[in-house]
């Protein structure tokens, strides 16, 4: 289980542009790394969104925005595409980074007992420390409870 002030797990991953992003590549930046569980699909439309019309917010203290599911690229290169998204999602078809985060669970829905993504977020400090952490996530003002935590983040730090 992982704790406020632990170091983030290490993670690095192809982007839905091709590109690698890493933890360490983004030391010195806050990061918001969000778990959802599927592309184009409503909550996590309405998610990914959220993220995007906030985004001007989150870079103006610093901070980057990372979402990840376990789709592969092509499938977030379409979502990027159809809603405008203007921040990187990260493929995780191996699972490693959502074993890592701890957010690949056992879900249920009708009865029937499946593996998702359950719908997390973690602030990731300028030094790699996690620095707040919500799990099993309502879409409906969480960008706003984020962004909130990362400009108190970017206060203490200056």
């Amino acid at each position: 289980m992982l704790t406020i002030g632990a170091p983030a797990p290490d993670f690095s991953a192809t982007t839905n542009t091709g590109e690698t992003v890493s933890l360490a590549s983004l030391r010195g930046k806050n990061i918001v790394l969000y778990f959802y569980p599927k592309d184009d699909t409503p909550g996590c439309t309405k998610e990914a969104c959220s993220f995007r019309d906030n985004l001007p917010h989150f870079s103006g203290i610093n901070a980057v925005i990372l979402g990840v599911s376990r789709d592969d690229a092509a499938s977030h290169a379409k979502f990027v595409k159809k809603f405008d998204l203007n921040f990187p999602l990260l493929v995780d078809e191996s699972g490693a980074i959502t074993e890592a985060y701890g957010v690949w669970v056992e879900k249920s829905m009708y009865g029937k007992k499946y593996m998702g993504i359950e719908r997390s977020t973690f602030l990731i400090d300028a030094d790699g420390k996690l620095a707040a952490i919500w799990s099993k996530v309502k879409v409906d003002g969480h960008t706003e409870e984020v962004l909130a935590a990362a400009q108190n983040l970017t206060k203490k730090a200056a």
